[in-house]
């Protein structure tokens, strides 16, 4: 009798499946992982990017509850470089969810990328259960200790109710001055326990957060109003933080209102359309040594401004979200911490109406002035845009992109030249439209990029222009985006090399032990896509490019696959920063 009542009291074994429509059937209580789903959506996060892992099940299960999209890749570097582009894209929080150990390592170099991007990237990431603390359990690695470097907080949550209050410290620090990325591990059994729902509070959204649109000092936006509106040839430079921050709008208002001559590096190039009396981009070293004033907005002095050295100018103001970046490296004449577009608009409110007519007619002839320099650095440049030679100039590549883009096409730039180079040819239509790896100059970003860009704006197109070092670091996410429906267009600049680096190998010992560690094989990556029922064809002449771009085109329309475009380029033509060696000086 006692023997049938202990089998009577046996629980029935149950599966994984079974423990799950426990959960999601259950009213009365939450597990962790659902929290996550519940705190990422209070956050407006629409979408993750993710590879599966043991530990973090119970998010899916939870974000598939909430309609949270879940993208599963290939590789943890392209989830974190997707969740930074959706960020870049959106404007909103991104999202990358790993597993532990290895899960995390494989993604830190897309978070680096966003940290040193400036763009906003939750991180969450698994971790052994708390009951195993210090015990040597499964993938179990000092994340937090790991992650903080790079990343603005970096945090493990210690129990089940605190998964949506951290989640919201978390996210809140994202958007906390400059923006950033940051860092959550949550223990296994954090995430599979479940809780009374009264116990589960989820902050309300749009009640905990302060505006990040901070002003600055009002004494200071009158004194830069004052400088303007008293300069004659001024000129701004406006990066990453414009169009991360979206101040993009304000930015493009205050050149129009007050006449002044604008500059775009990073995120911010786009701003303005080519043809723009107000944008100017080839002029910007002559520009900068003589003008009476420059206004850096939104990007620091590091190895991409000569760290602030060349800059000689009688009256320099930076504006920055992060008051460490402010007067970094060198003097200036003033500083303003606040968010572009706040600043910006607040300065026009208080110039416009007190600006001379003879000083707007001088602004006038200083922009005609450049405007004419503009155009006589575009005729230097022809003879390479134009280039008909074999193996294909690579200035001609990027010629030929920048004449195939339309209004709604992103451009994204992944490599070394390939980046340096476009950025000489390469002239986004709309704000937006420009991606590259950023002052990290991280390679692989590309795929990552391209699947968040199309799954952001599915409407739009999207072209991807590699290295061929490059496109083999994370290319096989391809059928990721194919996958999730996102195709874009691949174009590689092939010259079988990692050819930035191989040019200062060569410079520095000679021809004969240049080509050591930068040499690649003859790929001809046009049979990568037919593999999942993509398209590919090889270029090897300059009047091949055009076609084949349209053809690409054609070809993404019609199957719903990516296409790439394989474009065999001179090894021995280098970006003019490479053959100076710029970015090491």
């Amino acid at each position: 009798m006692a023997e049938a009542t202990l089998k009577a009291q046996k629980p029935e074994p149950t599966t994984a499946e079974d423990t799950l429509k426990r959960k999601s059937t259950d009213p009365n209580v939450i597990s962790g992982g659902h929290l996550v789903a519940k705190a990422l959506k209070a956050e407006g996060v629409d979408t993750i990017f993710t590879l599966c892992g043991g530990h973090i099940i119970d998010i899916y299960d939870g974000c598939l509850d909430e309609g949270i999209r879940i993208v599963d890749v290939r590789h943890e570097q392209t989830a974190a470089h997707a969740a930074d582009g959706y960020a870049r894209q959106t404007g909103k929080l991104g999202c990358v969810v790993t597993t532990a150990g290895p899960g995390c390592t494989n993604a830190v170099t897309g978070i680096a990328t966003a940290f040193r991007s400036e763009s906003p990237v939750l991180h969450i990431g698994g971790q052994s259960a708390l009951t195993q603390w210090k015990m040597g359990g499964l993938q179990d690695l000092p994340h937090v200790d790991m992650m903080k470097p790079i990343t603005k907080f970096a945090s493990t949550v210690m129990s089940t109710e605190r998964v949506a209050d951290m989640i919201a410290m978390a996210a809140r620090e994202c958007f906390a001055g400059a923006y950033g990325p940051s860092y959550l591990e949550i223990p296994r059994d954090v995430l599979d326990r479940e809780i009374d729902v009264s116990k589960a509070v989820v902050p309300k959204p749009g009640h905990y957060r302060a505006s990040v649109r901070a002003l600055g000092d009002p004494r200071d936006i009158e004194r830069l109003a004052d400088i303007l509106v008293n300069s004659e040839r001024p000129a701004i430079l406006f990066g990453q933080q414009v169009w991360t921050a979206r101040g993009h709008e304000e930015a493009i208002a205050l050149l129009r209102g007050l006449d002044i001559p604008g500059y775009f590096n990073g995120a911010s190039r786009g701003l303005l359309p080519p043809g723009d009396p107000h944008h100017f981009d080839r002029t910007r070293s002559l520009a900068f040594g003589k003008a009476d004033v420059i206004v850096i907005v939104g990007t620091p002095f590091d190895f991409r401004m000569g760290y602030g050295k060349r800059i000689n100018v009688p009256t320099l103001v930076q504006i920055d979200m992060d008051y460490r970046t402010v007067g970094k490296n060198r003097d200036i004449t003033l500083g303003i911490v606040g968010h572009p577009g706040a600043v910006l608009e607040a300065v026009l409110n208080a110039a416009n109406s007190r600006i001379k007519n003879d000083k707007r007619q001088a602004r006038r002839q200083w922009m005609k002035e450049l405007q004419a320099a503009e155009e006589a650095a575009l005729e230097k440049l022809m003879p390479m845009f134009k280039s008909e030679q074999t193996p294909i100039h690579p200035y001609r590549v990027a010629y030929e992109i920048n004449e195939f883009l339309t209004e709604d096409t992103i451009y994204i730039g992944d490599g070394g030249d390939v980046v340096t180079i476009s950025a000489q040819a390469v002239r986004p239509r709309k704000p937006g439209h420009w991606m590259d790896p950023g002052a990290l100059g991280s390679l692989g970003v590309g795929t990552g990029f391209a699947l968040a860009a199309k799954l952001a704006h599915p409407n739009k197109e999207v072209l991807c222009y590699y290295g061929d070092g490059s496109f083999g670091m994370t290319a096989f996410d391809m059928e990721t985006a194919d996958r999730f429906g996102a195709p874009y267009i691949a174009v590689i600049g092939n010259n079988s090399a990692m050819n930035q680096i191989r040019y200062g190998q060569i410079a520095k010992y000679g021809p004969q032990r240049g080509n050591v560690g930068n040499k690649l094989g003859d790929m001809e990556f046009s049979h990568f896509p037919k593999m999942w029922g993509g398209w590919g064809t090889e270029v090897r002449a300059a009047s091949e490019i055009a076609p084949a771009l349209r053809k690409a085109r054609e070809m993404v329309a019609k199957t719903g696959k990516s296409a790439v475009v394989n474009i065999w380029v001179d090894p021995n033509e280098y970006a003019p920063g490479t053959k100076n060696q710029t970015m090491y000086k």
